[in-house]
């Protein structure tokens, strides 16, 4: 008895299911405006995004100037959100905040369209456009809804986006400066980007981490400098040690960097002697 209860049920599931695909695709077909839409907003909130999303694109032109067109550009953009199409999400949000600035929605609008590009945003190995353009739509939502109710997630998308690019930027300078034991042009390179990471991410994790590089690539780069250089480039790589313990006195690096230090020292020491010979 249970079985053929069980059989039914599922039987009748498959027919409720076959008509609704009817219902979609003879809806889908004709030119009843009014029935796309209605069908439509019912996929929507039964949260069948896919089927709701191809209504939405089918009569979304024909409501540009209604008193509906507002309520289906958004659908239609959340459609596209919600089916994982981030792509067309952040363009469709893009067009909804274009053509309605006073909306009601401008709000979710701006942040669903930042979150568009947030989704996009890859691994921090990769190229980071779309993290760029995340973190700029995220600080402008921020700067502008600081009451919205998505604030706080928009905080945390924000802070998670630039730790990426701050561990991207880190592992930049790391590369040059292990280039640098191949090619000390590369230890160039390391010192620079290790300035500006510093700079520009003044509140990185990878902060002090960044500081110690800058010291192993100066000392590096003067210890196979011509000799003629070498006195100048020593005295900078002592001063970037001693910014390095003014930063952070207990540093983590206080081994390897007191080693570099002795070394500085040393070589320093052997152009002292030159000067009092003189």
């Amino acid at each position: 008895m249970f079985f053929r209860m069980r059989h039914f049920f599922v039987l009748g599931l498959f027919l409720m299911v076959l008509q609704s695909c009817s219902e979609y695709q003879k809806v889908l077909k004709n030119e009843d405006l009014k029935a796309k839409y209605d069908m439509a907003e019912k996929f929507y909130e039964e949260k069948d995004f896919k089927r709701a999303n191809r209504l939405f694109e089918q009569i979304a032109p024909k409501y540009v100037g209604k008193p509906q067109g507002e309520r289906v550009m958004f659908f239609l953009a959340d459609s596209y959100f919600k089916r994982g199409d981030y792509n067309m999400a952040g363009y469709q949000f893009e067009r909804f905040i274009k053509s309605y600035p006073k909306s009601d929605k401008l709000a979710e609008a701006t942040f669903l369209g930042a979150k568009s590009y947030y989704e996009l945003s890859p691994t921090y190995s990769l190229d980071q456009t779309d993290t760029d353009k995340a973190l700029l739509k995220l600080q402008n939502f921020i700067n502008t809804y600081s009451e919205s109710e998505f604030f706080a997630e928009a905080n945390a998308m924000a802070q998670e986006l630039t730790r990426k690019k701050e561990k991207k930027a880190f592992e930049i300078l790391k590369q040059y400066n292990k280039l640098g034991e191949f090619n000390y042009d590369m230890l160039k390179s390391a010192i620079a980007a290790s300035d500006n990471f510093i700079s520009d991410f003044p509140g990185s994790i990878f902060r002090e981490d960044a500081y110690f590089v800058k010291v192993q690539a100066l000392t590096h780069l003067a210890m196979n400098s011509f000799e003629s250089l070498q006195e100048e480039r020593l005295t900078e790589a002592m001063e970037a040690y001693q910014t390095l313990k003014k930063q952070y006195p207990s540093t983590k690096y206080e081994k390897e960097s007191a080693q570099l230090l002795e070394r500085i020292n040393r070589e320093l020491l052997k152009f002292n002697t030159i000067e009092e010979s003189k």
